[in-house]
């Protein structure tokens, strides 16, 4: 379908552009709210800055398409082929994207605020910096993505895959991790202030300078983990397993340490809760 004959379809008042065949269109800026584009072809398609919302892109082929600074809020992609394509800056608050496939894709200071991304595959991804508080991640394949400096307050993680991702300088307060692999993880200096790592797998993590103030790592296994400089100041670490840690100069000032094995490990410079002589009893 050629662009200026659907520009001048919508004028006319249609919004049922379901399978039409526009890949690699021009398509930059144009206005195209509401629509239905459902399976359409939008391969390697350029609609930088185009007016989406609430549009219907479900099942469409979107893979290298330019969708950078976007408006898409409460656009639906449900199972929409997204493969490498470009979101950078993008709107999506509200956006309804579960099972679609995100591998490799740009979405770099986008903002998928209350956004739904239920099953979605974002792995390789690029989310520096990406909003997603309040965003439902359950079930989605992060692997390998990198995810730094992304804003996940209130974001659900449930069953989330997070092998090899990257979340230095995250904002992670109060997320539920309880449980979560998250072996050999960058968390260098993220925000994870009363979070909920119970049980959780942070064997080889990289937690140095990590803000993890009250949050709870009852039972956690930070075999290996890097803690140095880490304020885990009011922190739970009830029968958490700290062999070969790291946790020099470390802030432990009022942290729940019964239960803990404090041989094999690396205390260097780290404050110890109340005073040495409770701290040792602590590790009796």
């Amino acid at each position: 379908m050629k662009v200026r004959y659907l520009l001048h379809l919508y004028e006319q008042g249609t919004r049922d552009f379901s399978g039409a065949d526009l890949c690699g269109a021009d398509l930059r800026g144009v206005t195209l709210i509401g629509v239905n584009l459902t399976g359409a072809n939008l391969r390697g398609a350029n609609l930088s800055r185009a007016f989406l919302t609430k549009s219907d892109l479900s099942g469409a082929q979107l893979n290298w398409a330019n969708l950078s600074f976007a408006k898409m809020s409460e656009a639906k992609l449900v199972e929409t082929e997204l493969t490498k394509a470009n979101f950078s800056g993008a709107f999506m608050v509200k956006s309804k994207l579960p099972g679609a496939k995100l591998s490799g894709a740009n979405l770099n200071g986008a903002n998928l605020r209350r956004a739904n991304l239920w099953g979605a595959n974002v792995s390789a991804a690029d989310l520096q910096r990406t909003n997603l508080r309040d965003t439902n991640l359950s079930g989605v394949n992060f692997n390998w993505a990198n995810l730094s400096e992304a804003r996940l307050v209130g974001a659900k993680l449930y069953g989330a895959s997070l092998n090899g991702v990257n979340l230095s300088k995250a904002f992670l307060k109060e997320v539920d991790l309880g449980g979560a692999d998250l072996e050999g993880v960058n968390l260098r200096e993220a925000k994870l202030n009363h979070a909920n790592l119970e049980g959780t797998n942070l064997t080889r993590a990289n937690l140095s300078e990590a803000h993890l103030f009250g949050a709870n790592l009852k039972g956690a296994d930070l075999t290996g983990a890097n803690l140095t400089k880490a304020s885990l100041e009011q922190a739970n670490l009830t029968w958490a397993i700290l062999k070969k840690a790291d946790l020099s100069g470390a802030n432990l000032s009022e942290a729940r340490l019964n239960g803990i094995d404090f041989e094999d490990m690396e205390l260097g410079g780290a404050i110890l809760p109340e005073s040495n002589e409770r701290f040792l009893y602590l590790a009796m």
